[in-house]
């Protein structure tokens, strides 16, 4: 029988997500210590060739490089990332309402860009300055999926779903005033939206949307190719 996971006592890592799922299992880094990070991270480079972490400190990224000199941190999204893999067809568009939003958005730009999307961004385009949107109308039609981080009132995500045929997940974030709620606020609206076609992830939560963005490219890339 083949082996499905690794136990390493404190994690048993699951190294037939692969070929279950499509992608491999990504590491989670907050609430980890280091060392467990790294003992992971070894084990899905040498099951996959290649290893992801969210959440990540620049703690783990050095432990990290120290083995793996190829891998890369990024500060602002907070992921490590090591190996790649061949492009699907098709592309992601990441669109953020504000610059307070940037970091889940390079979340979702990092995800998309690791697990095979070819991937554009264009942030501070929220709805209260509607002609920075709609300077982009023509990249937002030719995306094939579009992500949408917004945080306030979350109205971006409805607009663009109003604008294009394409799937539209949406972020909410957890930047706003005091009646938005650490991200309830957009949360709820992007739930409520009138625009079809829209989908929702969890607050903050860049990685669900850039591995959904690129579930949808895979599937298309396999449909085109078969």
């Amino acid at each position: 029988m083949r082996k499905t996971f690794e136990d390493l006592e404190f994690s048993k890592v699951d190294i037939g997500r692969e070929q279950r799922t499509g992608h491999p299992e990504v590491i989670f880094g907050q609430g980890k210590t280091v060392e467990h990070v790294v003992r992971i991270f070894a084990t899905l480079v040498e099951a996959h060739g290649r290893a992801m972490v969210t959440r990540a400190t620049r703690d783990m990224a050095e432990a990290v490089r120290a083995s793996y000199a190829q891998a890369r941190y990024d500060a602002v999204s907070g992921l490590i990332t090591c190996g790649v893999r061949g492009k699907f067809d098709g592309k992601a568009l990441v669109l953020s309402a504000g610059t307070s939003d940037i970091p889940i958005a390079e979340e979702a730009v990092g995800t998309a860009d690791w697990l095979g999307c070819h991937v554009e961004k264009r942030y501070d385009v929220g709805v209260a300055g509607i002609d920075r949107l709609l300077a982009y109308r023509d990249q937002i039609a030719e995306a094939s999926v579009v992500i949408v981080v917004a945080g306030m009132e979350g109205a971006l995500a409805s607009v663009v779903g109003g604008m294009t045929r394409r799937p539209v997940i949406a972020v909410p974030t957890s930047i706003g005033y005091g009646a938005h709620f650490q991200g309830l606020t957009p949360l709820l609206g992007m739930l409520t939206s009138c625009a079809a076609g829209v989908s929702v992830v969890n607050i903050d939560n860049g990685f669900g949307a850039g591995y959904n963005a690129s579930t949808i490219l895979q599937l298309m890339t396999e449909a085109k190719r078969s």
